[in-house]
């Protein structure tokens, strides 16, 4: 039984770890804490580990040692909170 854990990413997937989503805010967008740099571009697809889409990179916010990112999610719902999301790159 093979077990695969995504850490911080996965060489040749085009998978990176964007981080951890704090909260939704008041507009409906998922707040989540970067992890490792660089900064991912605006309009970059986010998905989570079972690489379903979740949305879209909407804003860069905070300072720059440690920003947020802003995603804009496809389909509305308040269950995103403490999930780990994904940037897809493309390669």
């Amino acid at each position: 039984m093979a077990f695969f854990a995504f850490h911080w990413s996965v060489p040749g997937a085009g998978l990176r770890r964007l981080g951890k989503v704090l909260h939704m805010s008041k507009s409906g967008n998922l707040i989540v804490r970067l992890e490792q740099p660089p900064v991912p571009p605006e309009r970059a697809n986010v998905v989570d580990y079972k690489i379903k889409r979740i949305g879209t990179v909407n804003n860069i916010l905070g300072p720059v040692k440690s920003p947020y990112v802003s995603v804009k999610p496809e389909a509305a719902g308040e269950g995103f909170a403490g999930r780990v999301l994904y940037l897809l790159e493309d390669n």
